[in-house]
């Protein structure tokens, strides 16, 4: 294979891509689609206030509107002694939001709730006064026993048990973590690297039958040896989206450092670097800090260097395993809609790596996806959602030595199926023909 030639085809490839106005445009409104996502939900819970309504309450039972007490949400208003028909007809003109109505108590000393609104109340409005008219119940019950003290004796008994995370290092440090931040670390590179792989993979595939089709390609290969122009697709676009991720990655980090500093998110950041400064002198008071504290210290102890190292390097691997695969199909076809049954062998394992990633976070140890992340059609996805739970150097390494020996062996069959199959025109090709392309010397 001439180096040189395939150089020129990558720098084609590379040049081709980045000039897109697409490119442009998924580089820059990625970022801030990625900074949104971080910074909304803080927004939304500092700035956003609940709508209040005012509520209208109609008590059969007698004992449940006591427990029904104003807040910012609600402004309660007893109308026990008025029909709730009537109500029903006259909310607006009331200036009530919802009418609800508490059936008396039955047989077995409850009470049913029934909302009626112009518009739908919401879940939690629903789950507030359910919750208010079960504790009436519970007071209600408690006192027809007759026994004094019982509902102290209730309360009292009643435990309310934390669990405080804590993970050790190998010098038997103890560190305060949240199981919930590695779940979701795990799930989201799961995805990010599934996601790259067939969309980047899917581009060479359709790069290759947009050549193919408009016959561009037995101009190419009249100059390149075809193994060149397929290395050089796949080089290029490799390139095309390190570029484009790694531009998403700084530009990212860029607009949420300035979204932090203009909401003021800062002290969530000093918050963590106070619960850091006090590893390991007294663990119990950690335990006590809030829950930002806990996230940002759990975030800190991650193996951020490993899990950067290791998505570039799975996410290449996985990427020219696949791309490599996506390439023997395109050109084997001359449209897309004569690829379909071609590539569902090959997106089935992706799936299913995809799969695997929502075991990883309930046990990452375990057969599956031990299995999952060391099979190479799976482990560029599955590895990444382990990474973030530890995972041994020799796994690791392993893991990655098998998926660079398939890629070179895939490269090498689709190599041939893509010599043979780029000059074959007016033919639907099957699988069968792409063993006899690979079984040609």
């Amino acid at each position: 294979m001439n180096l040189s030639k395939t150089g020129i085809v990558i720098s084609r490839e590379y040049l081709n891509k980045v000039k897109k106005k697409s490119f442009l445009i998924t580089t820059f409104v990625v970022p801030v689609l990625f900074a949104a996502i971080c910074i909304l939900p803080s927004i939304l819970m500092m700035n956003v206030k609940e709508k209040s309504q005012k509520v209208a309450v109609v008590d059969y039972s007698g004992i449940v509107v006591p427990f029904f007490e104003d807040s910012e949400a609600a402004q309660f208003t007893d109308c026990s002694g008025e029909n709730p028909e009537e109500l029903k007809n006259e909310l607006k003109e009331r200036g009530f939001d919802v009418l609800v109505v508490v059936s008396a108590l039955d047989s077995s000393k409850n009470v049913s709730l029934q909302t009626f609104s112009k518009k739908p109340a919401g879940v939690d409005f629903s789950e507030s006064i359910r919750s208010k008219a079960s504790k009436a119940v519970e007071q209600y019950r408690i006192s027809s026993y007759d026994i004094s003290g019982l509902d102290k004796i209730l309360k009292d008994v009643k435990a309310d048990v934390k669990v405080n995370e804590f993970t050790l290092d190998e010098s038997g440090n103890a560190t305060v973590s949240e199981s919930g931040i590695y779940m979701i670390i795990s799930m989201l590179l799961g995805m990010l690297i599934y996601m790259f792989i067939a969309m980047f993979g899917g581009s060479v595939m359709s790069s290759v039958i947009e050549e193919k089709s408009s016959r561009v390609v037995e101009v190419l290969v009249s100059s390149v040896k075809a193994t060149e122009l397929m290395f050089g697709k796949i080089i290029g676009i490799a390139l095309v989206a390190l570029t484009q991720f790694v531009l998403w990655i700084v530009l990212t980090l860029v607009l949420v450092t300035a979204a932090g500093a203009i909401f003021g998110f800062q002290d969530l950041a000093a918050s963590a670097e106070m619960t850091q400064g006090m590893a390991g002198v007294d663990m119990a008071a950690m335990a006590q800090n809030s829950e930002a504290s806990v996230i940002f210290t759990t975030l800190s102890h991650i193996p951020w260097g490993t899990l950067i190292v290791s998505f570039l390097v799975f996410f290449v691997l996985g990427y020219l395993l696949y791309a490599s695969m996506y390439a023997a199909i395109g050109s084997a076809v001359e449209n897309e809609a004569d690829s379909q049954q071609l590539q569902l062998p090959v997106t089935i394992p992706l799936m299913l790596a995809f799969f695997i990633v929502f075991f990883a976070f309930k046990n990452p140890d375990s057969a599956v996806v031990f299995w999952g992340s060391m099979i190479p059609f799976t482990s560029p996805i599955v590895m990444l959602a382990r990474i973030p739970y530890g995972v041994p150097f020799w796994e690791l390494a392993l893991s990655i030595v098998l998926l660079l020996g398939t890629f070179i062996v895939m490269a090498w069959a689709s190599a041939k199926i893509y010599k043979a199959g780029i000059l074959m025109f007016g033919k639907k090709s099957n699988w069968n023909d792409l063993f006899k392309w690979l079984k040609q010397k």
